[in-house]
């Protein structure tokens, strides 16, 4: 790598790290941390491959190149919203979270994977369509 494109990586390692390392400064201790990554190159430079190796506690998930995978995060999002959190008056912020971790772990009983439900042609086809009425 040369020049930007060098120092971008370097500067995306740099804000990866601190990132880890406050995450790692606020998690207790004796508890596992996942996290999930893209496949950016940021987490395969030497220095976060080393700081996770010291870490066998911290569990990282890639998603999949080119994935969406944000959708999926904040389809999630929305199920929780629209099935627990929409119905319910949480006065004190104890009972809203206690209303979430209730969600989860009904949700980690039973859990089922986010499909998609159009085809690629389906989907462009769409993104098409909304870039002509945007005209």
């Amino acid at each position: 790598m040369r020049g930007a494109a060098a120092t971008t990586a370097r500067s995306a390692a740099t804000t990866c790290s601190r990132s880890l390392k406050e995450i790692d400064a606020q998690v207790p201790e004796g508890l596992d941390v996942h996290i999930v990554m893209d496949n950016y190159a940021t987490h395969k430079t030497p220095r976060i491959k080393a700081w996770l190796a010291r870490r066998p506690h911290y569990h990282v998930h890639f998603t999949p190149t080119s994935a969406s995978w944000i959708n999926q995060v904040e389809r999630w999002f929305a199920e929780l919203t629209r099935k627990q959190i929409q119905r319910g008056v949480h006065t004190p912020v104890r009972q809203l979270e206690a209303d979430i971790r209730t969600f989860i772990d009904l949700h980690n009983n039973n859990p089922k994977p986010f499909k998609w439900t159009k085809s690629a042609d389906q989907i462009l086809a769409s993104v098409k369509r909304f870039c002509h009425k945007a005209q």
